[in-house]
């Protein structure tokens, strides 16, 4: 049953998220993203502080050995985001598709080959963080899944919009952006298998995925907001930030309810 859900999670997100990002990059783009991006850092703290963290704290694991774990995943995950193998980049208003010619078309087309790469990645990560989190409790597997929706849905936005860039069709793009994210469900499979062999492992792995949003969120997505602008224009960042972590803990209560 666990192995289902785990399955079961990880295709929902992979195919919403890149359903939504390829509809709102296609047609949208411009007018959703700005509100997406608070809503998820909000969401993806919230779920990491709120429900990993103290999940892998409230076992017998060592915390001082969960925190280096934590700050290992952190860096870990900057060190990769340095050689490329991780590189979130969110395309916002006034970005345009453009046609390269001759060797610039040729250089975008390895971008856009990397960034796949880097996105199944991305996409493994995400699902060992869906199966940790069922396999402590299906209702943190749902809240976990929500999370990896909520900044995979940017992220993607993000990837389409290079893709575009390096000549890929709107078709190609969207097919080779599924094909990648489905990693994560391979993941999910295989962390299902390890993690429930070796359970004194989980509480690490519920400690990394916690370390995995945690840096998204704080490297990723807020720094979006993080330029001066006007007092107009940041009061309703902050509200969606926080809109993002009453949606966490909404979410919490609903599912404890039922």
């Amino acid at each position: 049953m666990t192995l289902g859900y785990i399955i079961l999670g990880n295709l929902i997100s992979t195919a919403l998220s890149v359903g939504l990002a390829a509809l709102l990059s296609f047609r949208y783009l411009g007018t959703l993203i700005d509100k997406l991006v608070p809503v998820s850092a909000g969401l993806l703290l919230a779920t990491a502080t709120t429900h990993l963290l103290p999940e892998a704290f409230n076992s017998e694991a060592d915390p001082y050995t969960l925190g280096w774990v934590i700050m290992a995943g952190i860096l870990g995950l900057f060190v990769m985001e340095k050689l490329s193998l991780f590189h979130h980049t969110h395309h916002h208003e006034g970005d345009e598709h453009h046609h390269e010619s001759g060797h610039d078309a040729r250089e975008a087309g390895r971008g856009g080959v990397a960034i796949l790469i880097g996105d199944a990645f991305h996409s493994i990560a995400d699902g060992i963080t869906i199966a940790g989190a069922f396999l402590v409790d299906p209702q943190l597997g749902i809240i976990a899944t929500l999370a990896v929706m909520a900044h995979e849905i940017p992220h993607e936005i993000g990837e389409f919009m290079i893709l575009l860039n390096a000549g890929f069709t709107r078709r190609r793009a969207f097919a080779f952006n599924l094909i990648s994210g489905l990693s994560a469900v391979i993941a999910g499979v295989v962390g299902y298998f390890v993690l429930d062999a070796s359970r004194e492992l989980l509480p690490y792995a519920l400690a990394l995925a916690a370390a995995s949003l945690m840096y998204v969120a704080l490297s990723d997505l807020l720094p979006e907001m993080m330029r001066r602008s006007s007092l107009a224009k940041s009061l309703p960042q902050v509200a969606l930030v926080i809109l993002g972590v009453l949606i966490a803990g909404a979410a919490t209560t609903a599912l404890h309810a039922h």
